[in-house]
């Protein structure tokens, strides 16, 4: 195999690839072998079809796809380690030649990591906030937990109010046709949680149990169904059980039940202080975030679009995965939203772009300060994960591979140089 590298515009660079013939034609033979139980020819049992005679009857191309997808993933990773390149993209691949008893040749068009022209980075000026907890927020925050312990309550002697749960039976129409996906037997709906397009919980405000009532509201144009975009519907909705949520006394027997103290001062006084240190880790976030937007507005950095690209595939996985942990998929919540994954990677992009500049601004600054990650730093590290996924330090260590370890120290740096801008930073 042999790799060619041509630099291109933009932090972007092209690889040419090329296997020798003798691995394509070990990959055309896999293709076939993988083939051949579906290949079907009058006169021979299936699977025995020799070879040749399958590429003289359909084409000797009839492998080439299969055997393409064979080759592909292995030489490229072979060319990105020998090309020398920190690639930050997926590859865009394209195919220049593949023929029986020739090389295999192809393109990966790859992003590059940008080069950081740093600005100041020691000194910088940020705006210094002072941490308070008022009284309100204390209150919030003990209201929530009595919510946490509220019970549910039925409701049969008075209409649907904002924040009622409510269950309810609906159907939509568009232009008097029922649609697909719009109906739903004994579907919970708390009113005022926007679950629904529109203006669709509001309308319920109002309606008695059993009552048979039409909400009208109309579909986002960027809405998720082609055929939904911006049509006004009518849904008939049946209201079946109203409940609301009763929330418990706060006094010294509920301080007992949701808290190790004894009296409502003392669990306001622990409350408070819980908010105190909150507000404080917040605050201090809020510091590393400003002294870092300003170290990247004084640096320059081309940033490849392809690079934004995955920051941003990954981000939708992750947000998916989140959602997934709440019972809920990544198409139900398009579905409710009107979102699709389009309109949310534009919503995420700024932040994308945020994520790619800081990262990039802190490796430089590990670079330019020699920052050393020791192997004390790394067994700390390593000392916390294992808290967290309750499994021993040590098992831990021997799961981890090398490009994982590689990853923690260069995460442990950025980490490093972080605290180093935030210490050096003055508050004005």
């Amino acid at each position: 195999m042999s790799v060619n590298v041509e630099t291109m515009e933009k932090n972007m660079a092209k690889l040419t690839i090329e296997v020798d013939a003798a691995e394509v034609e070990k990959a055309i033979q896999t293709a076939y072998n993988k083939q051949k139980s579906k290949i079907s020819v009058p006169g021979f049992r299936k699977g025995k079809v020799p070879r040749a005679l399958v590429e003289k009857m359909y084409g000797v191309e009839i492998f080439y796809e299969d055997a393409v997808n064979e080759m592909i993933p292995q030489a490229y990773a072979d060319a990105a380690e020998e090309s020398g390149l920190e690639i930050v993209s997926r590859p865009e691949i394209e195919v220049v030649q593949i023929e029986k008893g020739k090389n295999f040749i192809f393109t990966a068009e790859v992003a590059v990591k940008p080069e950081v022209e740093l600005g100041e980075y020691k000194g910088v000026k940020v705006e210094k906030k002072d941490v308070e907890v008022t009284d309100e927020e204390v209150q919030s925050e003990i209201d929530r937990t009595r919510d946490q312990n509220s019970r549910m309550v039925s409701v049969e002697d008075r209409a649907v109010q904002d924040g009622d749960i409510t269950t309810i039976d609906f159907e939509g129409f568009v232009d008097g046709v029922a649609f697909e996906g719009g109906k739903g037997e004994n579907y919970p709906l708390t009113i005022g949680s926007h679950t629904f397009i529109d203006t669709f919980e509001e309308q319920l405000i109002g309606k008695n149990i059993g009552e048979e009532t039409e909400v009208n509201v109309t579909f986002p144009e960027e809405y998720q169904a082609e055929e939904l975009k911006g049509k006004a519907a009518t849904f008939k909705v049946t209201v079946k059980e109203i409940k609301y949520k009763e929330l418990p006394e706060l006094d010294d027997d509920f301080v007992q039940d949701v808290s190790e103290f004894n009296t409502v001062d003392e669990y306001k006084a622990d409350v408070k202080a819980k908010i105190t240190e909150r507000k404080e880790n917040e605050a201090k976030a809020a510091k590393e975030d400003a002294v870092i937007e300003k170290i990247i507005d004084s640096s320059k950095m081309e940033i490849p679009q392809p690079m934004v690209e995955l920051q941003l595939d990954n981000m939708v996985q992750d947000y998916a995965r989140r959602l997934q942990q709440q019972g809920l998929s990544i198409e139900q919540y398009m579905q409710y939203t009107g979102l699709t994954v389009d309109k949310l990677k534009e919503q995420m992009e700024p932040q994308a772009m945020k994520r790619i500049q800081s990262r990039l601004v802190l490796e430089a600054i590990a670079a330019k300060e020699n920052i050393e990650v020791t192997d004390a730093d790394v067994d700390k590290e390593i000392e916390e994960m294992s808290k967290m996924y309750q499994m021993e330090a040590d098992k831990l260590k021997e799961y981890m591979g090398e490009n994982e370890m590689k990853q923690m120290k260069s995460d442990l740096a950025v980490q490093k140089a972080a605290e180093l801008v935030v210490a050096e930073a003055v508050e004005e």
